[in-house]
């Protein structure tokens, strides 16, 4: 047995994690206490034994008010935000067979600044400013997307006066109003889902709306609605670049309504950005490698045409507008030596062309 011994609250876990820069914690039944430290999940002690049921449960109980509780035990599980003194986090709890499991996700609560993300101001700006269409913001889960989200709703808020209304699940960056109202709503706290939190916010004259998660039909066809007529939707989907994205925006919708789709999509579409955080060279945290998509009329045709295989070969050809694929910023990322060659070519989406270029 190691010297270790269980904490007595879920608090003493967080804090070692906002101590070592962690994104999560987790705690699990038969398993020693874990973090992900960029990007890798590792346990925090190597030494410490696994948790045992009754250790997990305690450290549930620790944390959990009665609601959560009660619902941890009639559904098997519970999501909610959760705070202390020293900050916010997304919690789940779920009960599986060994016993209670608790992730949390570290909510960095200071937003950070379109600049120190190292967004290319001068083509995202002047997607900001339109008054409707719809901008999203995609990856896959832990991609700093909500970071890239908060700073874009952050700079909107003080670059214009406007009411912003988001609805998020659950809510991680406080706005307060500076140049806009901001109203932000918890979807399952304040409201059933997102579709119903969008239809409502239509009717609170909102002129930027940002929906935390498109993920169904319901959502996507309203935020389509609410950005053609006259707001700025900003939304996010786990996707990993802009042509699925649009793939995946349009096979969410029925066939015979596709072609209608396709032209809304194409005439209200503002921007995507697709990103990923890759490690980097020097083990010291990861590095934001960035998509981006900018809607020309070229950008347009593709989708009318619902040819979005095409759509690598127009972003490449979008240079004056700021357009870049993923793989060209990964061979950027590359050539200014912050990822390694291995990375480039793990995470790029045309293989032979990325060994031509480490070939050449």
């Amino acid at each position: 047995m190691s010297e270790h011994h269980v904490l007595d609250h879920v608090d003493q876990y967080l804090q070692l994690g906002r101590d070592y820069d962690c994104s999560d914690v987790h705690l699990a039944t038969a398993y020693p206490p874990a973090w992900r430290r960029f990007g890798q999940l590792s346990p925090i002690w190597e030494d410490h034994p696994p948790l045992s049921a009754p250790d997990a449960e305690r450290l549930a109980r620790s944390f959990l008010g009665e609601k959560e509780w009660n619902r941890l035990q009639e559904h098997g599980d519970v999501d909610f935000a959760y705070s202390n003194a020293a900050g916010r986090y997304r919690a789940s709890v779920v009960k599986q067979r060994l016993g209670y499991d608790m992730v949390f996700r570290i909510i960095n609560t200071s937003i950070r600044t379109m600049e120190e993300i190292g967004l290319p101001m001068e083509h995202i700006l002047p997607l900001t400013r339109y008054q409707n269409g719809l901008i999203l913001v995609t990856g896959s889960v832990g991609s700093g997307k909500s970071t890239t989200l908060a700073a874009l709703i952050d700079f909107i808020n003080r670059d214009r006066d406007d009411h912003i209304l988001t609805l998020e699940d659950p809510i991680e960056y406080v706005f307060d109003s500076k140049g806009c109202h901001v109203n932000q709503r918890e979807v399952h706290k304040h409201t059933d889902s997102f579709a119903r939190a969008l239809r409502g916010a239509l009717r609170e004259d909102p002129d930027v709306i940002m929906v935390g998660e498109m993920r169904d039909l319901e959502t996507i066809q309203l935020a389509l609605t609410a950005a053609e007529t006259g707001h700025l939707v900003l939304g996010t989907l786990h996707t990993g670049n802009a042509p699925r994205t649009l793939d995946r925006v349009l096979d969410v919708f029925p066939t015979d309504q596709r072609g209608q789709i396709r032209i809304m999509v194409s005439e209200s579409l503002r921007g995507i950005l697709s990103q990923q955080l890759v490690p980097r060279a020097d083990g010291t945290g990861r590095v934001m490698a960035m998509e981006l998509l900018v809607n020309s009329p070229a950008v347009a045709n593709c989708i009318r045409e619902g040819k979005t295989f095409m759509l690598p070969g127009v972003m490449q050809t979008g240079k004056n507008v700021g357009m870049v694929t993923m793989d060209e910023s990964l061979r950027k990322l590359y050539i200014q030596g912050l990822i390694t060659q291995q990375e480039a070519m793990y995470r790029s989406e045309d293989k032979n062309q990325m060994r031509d270029f480490f070939k050449s």
